[in-house]
Formats: structure tokens, C-alpha cells, sequence
């Protein structure tokens, strides 16, 4: 197999032209075979393949740069660049990571995960590259997905200022842009692209700009030229912007992507290459349900079926189903959305009630404000993003939302540890981030019957609100307690004494397995679901600090800033003196792995917080 050659980076340029479209589908089928196992983006990467290794062939790694956007499609570049050995421990504890990451590789530049970043990105490796006398190519590659994001147009607006060469590679696969208008296209960027035309052009301005009306021609030039580009040239919204515009071109002809990549090397500015590809291409399955393929869990390759089926709903199931019950209650409630419908549950509420569901793209910021200009319209809006998406725009739900403290919900899902993601989609900062900001409130949910409860309330809430739950099976259990959801109010589940356990949303199920087994142990133990986070429930705290002599926190965010802190803090201020234990994530970035593993390794888990406990006792974890 010609895969088997590839050990590091550079190893491509060693196959024949004959033989790349061999090597693209050997690699197609490692994805296809490696993800069915580990789960993993395989519809971004299955379209990215010929695309990959076109710059792979064209550029010179690691000095020349390649800077992936979110990053879902740097799988083929993991394997150009000599990691395909290690595709069994993908996204794994350990493991290969499933985005570009510097601690891997020198060919990994930027750590991404987030959209719209690269070009930003690039630039400011464009800049460092000539200010320190480099000659090194550098290379932005980004989705027309992440195009919708503002972050890419600062960044584009930017770049237009060059002098100096920089690659955008759009990698277009539901051509959202333009559509090829055939030969006239072609002609014309090889004409406008080649060395004479370049050469040529570049003397006749120099020479009019030392007459007397030379600036005066020149413009009148340009602008005859634009106006015969408007008509013949896809892609005038870059020209316009300061960018040289090269496409639409095939994403899976490698011979052709390397000649447009040769020809944009020679651009002295900002160039954008337009590459139309098919997402999930090579795998019939991916082709057809593309979105199903974003982020796949492990599958039967022959179906594309998962392997092991999740037979139990999940928080986003739950989520999805409220929020149809209350779009029939209230015509004034709406769902927002930033490119997310299927993963935030909205589809259903969508398909119900087309007129009131907005996806507006990868654009969190845009979403937040306007959401605050519906709500500041009369309407109940409901923002639907993720946990590590929704930090995007931290100015807008301070600024827009708060500032106003208009009747936002904030929909936080993936909040806690998400898993094979890893880092950049960890959701353990949102108690941190929104607890600071004046009008804010923020609840999480013990089970899945709470959620809807938590719902029902904040929608009736005429403030701002974050409701914030995790992914994965929604907890079934304490169905028996459902006290009605106040605001600041917490739930007491178990009355007892000695020890009493503060927890919050997902960490109740914890708490629960903590409790049976410090009992075990002889100690009477009371468990409290926090349910708010900001406003605490000062007088449960105060309650509890009368009949316990340790008083412990837990939750699923970083300590800093978050609910054990702010119990903390209270206890503090008003001289309450038990001894008080919180247990939270440590202040740093949690790596990619199964979750469960990941609590474990950083003491979340039950086990690890019984000793804990029993640690700040002074007993051992004995039976007493």
C-alpha cells in the first residue's frame, strides 16, 4: 500500500503523479476504517482528503505554514505528516487529538477548535514571518461554514492592507459562494496569475505613477477593469475587499490545486483560492446524511449505522421536547440558533414552527445581540449554543443582554466535561464567565424533569437566565423530588447531620453515590441540590452551617470563580466558621478522553471525592 510509505512529513512528494488518486483513496478508507472505531469528524475530513495533500504537494512543511480552521478536517494532514500509527488512540485519554495541536507536531502551527480563527491567525504569522525576514509560505484554510463567522471578515478586511504574500484557502463544500461559470473563469486567473501579466501590470503603474496625471490613469484603469471582472469573475465580493480571487476550482483535482497554489504563490498580497469539495465524498453513507458525519460515533461501516445505539435520551432530547411544548404555549417564544440546529436539539421546533426558529450561522456574537433585539421587541427568545461556543461572545450577553437586563434564555448545552473533544470544547468556564455579570441568573438541573421545570421558569423570568446542563444521558433519578423551581432557592434532598453536600446540576448524580457511601462509613450525611448558582441560596448555606461540621461543594466547572467560591465567600463575610471543602475542576485545560476516565484522573469522581473528604476529617476511608 502506498499509505504505508508515508512515516513523516515530505514522504507524499515521493509518489507518483500516477499514483495520487491510489493514495487518496487509501487514505479515504483508513479514515473510514479508523473512524468507524473511535468515533471522530469523518464527513469534513472524507471532503478534504485531494485538497490535503495538493498543499501537502505544493508547499514545503514544516517552513511553510498550514493553519486549519475548528480544525475537523486535519485528519489527512495528521497522517501526511507521519502520525497515521497513532489513528487508534484518536481522541482518546492520551491519545491523538482530533485538531491541530502544536504540542504534537511542528507541522501543527495553531491550536484551533473554535471557527473563524485561521485567518486572523495566518496574518499574524504572515506579519511575524516578514518582520523577521522569512520567506516562508503561510496558508489559511476555512470553511465556507466558518465564513459566516464576523471574526473571518475583521480578519479578511485586514489583510487586504498586504504587500506581501498570503494563501486563503475557502474550502466551499455546499457552494455558498458562487458557482463556476466555466472556461471565461479559468482563462482569466491563469492570465491574471501569470508572471508576464503580473510583471507587465506592475511596470505600467510604475511608470504612470511618475507622470503627471498618473494616479488619475490608474484609477480610471483599475476601474475598468473591475467592471469587466464584475461581469465575467465569481468571487468580486473578495476583489473587492483588496484580496485576489482564484476559482471556483475542483477540491478533489490534485493537479489543478497545485497549479492554482503555484499561482497564488506568486500574488504579492492576499490571495483567496475558492476550492469547491463534497463533504463525506468516497463514503455513500457521509454523502447522503453529511450532518449525521460531522462529529460520528464509532459505526458499522457497511450501514454507517452507530454500533451501539443510544437507547436512552439525552439532555438534548429533553431539551428539544420542552421546547416544543413551550412553542405551543407562548407564540412570542423563539429559538436562535448559530449553525447548531440538529446538535441543540432545535430541528423539531424548527420544522413545527418555521417563522419563529433563526439559525444565523457560526456567528455567537450575532446570535446573542439578536436575541436582545427580540427580546427587546416583546418576544421570549431562547439561545440555544454550547457551553464553550457560547464564551464567543461574552461582550454581547454582558453588553446587549445584562446591561438592558432583557428576558434572554440562554440554552447552555455541552456544559461540564464533554470528552473526546477535548480543550477547546470543554464546557467548564460558563459558572466563571456569566456569574460576573449583574442581571445575570444561572440554574442547572439535577435530572431530566428538573430541565423542563428549569425551562418552564426561566422563559417566565423577565431577566436574563442560563440554564446549564451536560451532554449525555439525561439522569432519571430523585424523580420523587420536584419541588417547585424559585428563584435562589435550593432543593434539600436529605436531612442529616455532620456533613452536607452542596451539589450542582450534573454533580447530584454524584453527590448521590458520595453520600451511600460516607453513610457506609457511619457518617450522617445531607445532600442539597444547589439548583442556583447565581443568586446561591444564602439561607440553606446558613442552615446548613448550623447542623454540619464540614460543608462541601461540588461542581463541574473550574473552582475559580465558580459555585464553591461564591458559598465561600458567603461563609467569610458573615463568620460562619465549618470547615468547607470545594470540589471543582482544577484551573486548567482538560484534555481530550471518555468522561468518565477524565473525572477520575482529575478527582470528580465519586471514589476520589470520598477521600478527599475523609482526608479533611482526619479519618482514613474505613468502615467505622
Amino acid at each position: 500500500m502506498l499509505l504505508e510509505s508515508i512515516k513523516r512529513v515530505n514522504d507524499i512528494k515521493k509518489i507518483r503523479k500516477e499514483d495520487w488518486n491510489i493514495l487518496a483513496q487509501e487514505i479515504r478508507d483508513f479514515l473510514i476504517r479508523r473512524i468507524s472505531m473511535t468515533g471522530g469528524h469523518l464527513g469534513s475530513n472524507l471532503g478534504a482528503v485531494e485538497l490535503t495533500m495538493a498543499l501537502h504537494l505544493a508547499l514545503d512543511l514544516p517552513e511553510d505554514k498550514i493553519i486549519w480552521d475548528v480544525g475537523h478536517q486535519s485528519y489527512t494532514h495528521k497522517i501526511l505528516t507521519g502520525r497515521g500509527d497513532r489513528f487508534d488512540t484518536l481522541r482518546q485519554f492520551h491519545g491523538l487529538s482530533g485538531f491541530p495541536k502544536r504540542k504534537e507536531s511542528e507541522c501543527d502551527v495553531f491550536d484551533t477548535g473554535h471557527s473563524s480563527t485561521s485567518i486572523s491567525a495566518g496574518l499574524g504569522l504572515v506579519r511575524a514571518r516578514d518582520i523577521t525576514g522569512g520567506k516562508n509560505i503561510v496558508v489559511s484554510v476555512i470553511g465556507d461554514g466558518s465564513l459566516t463567522g464576523g471574526m473571518a471578515y475583521e480578519a479578511l478586511n485586514n489583510a487586504a492592507k498586504l504587500e506581501t504574500n498570503f494563501i486563503i484557502v475557502l474550502n466551499d463544500n455546499n457552494m455558498s459562494i458562487s458557482e463556476n461559470v466555466g472556461g471565461v473563469s479559468k482563462y482569466l486567473n491563469n492570465i491574471r496569475t501569470a508572471t508576464s501579466y503580473l510583471d507587465l501590470k506592475e511596470g505600467i503603474y510604475n511608470v504612470l505613477a511618475g507622470t503627471k496625471r498618473g494616479n488619475s490613469t490608474i484609477n480610471k484603469i483599475r476601474k475598468a477593469k473591475s467592471s469587466f471582472k464584475h461581469l465575467v469573475i465569481p468571487g468580486m465580493l473578495f476583489e473587492d475587499m483588496g484580496l485576489t480571487y482564484l476559482g471556483p476550482v475542483d477540491g478533489h483535482d490534485i493537479p489543478g490545486l497545485i497549479t492554482v497554489i503555484n499561482e497564488a504563490r506568486r500574488v504579492k498580497g492576499p490571495v483567496l483560492i475558492h476550492a469547491l469539495t463534497q463533504k463525506g465524498k468516497g463514503y455513500l453513507p457521509a454523502e447522503r446524511h453529511p450532518a449525521r458525519f460531522h462529529g460520528a460515533e464509532p459505526f458499522e461501516i457497511s450501514t454507517g449505522i452507530p454500533s451501539n445505539p443510544r437507547m436512552e435520551a439525552n439532555y438534548t432530547d429533553i431539551f428539544s421536547t420542552v421546547m416544543c411544548k413551550l412553542g405551543q404555549r407562548d407564540q412570542r417564544i423563539v429559538a436562535i440558533t448559530a449553525a447548531m440546529p440538529d446538535g441543540t436539539g432545535l430541528k423539531r421546533f424548527h420544522n413545527m414552527y418555521p417563522d419563529r426558529f433563526f439559525d444565523v450561522g457560526i456567528a455567537e456574537e450575532h446570535a446573542v445581540t439578536f436575541a436582545a433585539g427580540l427580546a427587546a421587541g416583546g418576544l421570549k427568545p431562547i439561545v440555544a449554543i454550547y457551553s464553550s461556543f457560547l464564551q464567543r461572545a461574552y461582550d454581547q450577553i454582558l453588553h446587549d443582554v445584562c446591561l438592558q437586563n432583557l428576558p434572554v434564555v440562554f440554552a447552555i448545552d455541552r456544559a461540564g466535561l464533554v470528552g473526546s473533544d477535548g480543550e477547546t470544547h470543554q464546557g467548564i468556564f460558563d459558572f466563571t464567565y456569566l456569574s460576573g455579570i449583574p442581571n445575570m441568573h444561572i440554574c442547572a438541573p439535577k435530572n431530566k424533569w428538573e430541565l423542563s421545570d428549569m425551562m418552564k421558569f426561566a422563559v417566565a423570568l423577565e431577566a436574563p437566565v442560563a440554564v446549564r446542563y451536560p451532554r449525555g444521558t439525561a439522569y432519571t433519578g430523585l424523580k420523587e423530588y420536584r419541588a417547585p423551581v424559585e428563584l435562589g432557592r435550593a432543593e434539600w434532598i436529605y436531612r442529616e447531620w455532620e456533613i452536607a453536600l452542596f451539589a450542582v446540576g450534573s454533580m447530584v448524580k454524584t453527590a448521590e453515590a458520595v453520600r451511600t457511601a460516607l453513610k457506609a462509613r457511619g457518617y450522617g450525611v445531607s445532600l442539597i441540590n444547589a439548583r442556583f448558582v447565581k443568586p446561591i441560596d444564602e439561607d440553606a448555606v446558613q442552615e446548613a452551617c448550623g447542623g454540619h461540621a464540614l460543608i462541601v461543594t461540588m461542581e463541574e466547572n473550574v473552582a475559580c470563580g465558580g459555585y464553591g467560591e461564591k458559598v465561600l465567600d458567603y461563609m467569610n463575610r458573615t463568620g460562619l466558621r465549618n470547615r468547607c471543602l470545594n470540589i471543582a475542576l482544577p484551573d486548567a485545560y482538560v484534555e481530550h478522553g471518555n468522561v468518565e476516565l477524565l473525572k477520575k484522573e482529575i478527582g470528580l469522581d465519586a471514589d476520589s471525592i470520598v477521600k478527599r473528604i475523609c482526608g479533611c476529617l482526619g479519618t482514613d476511608c474505613s468502615v467505622r
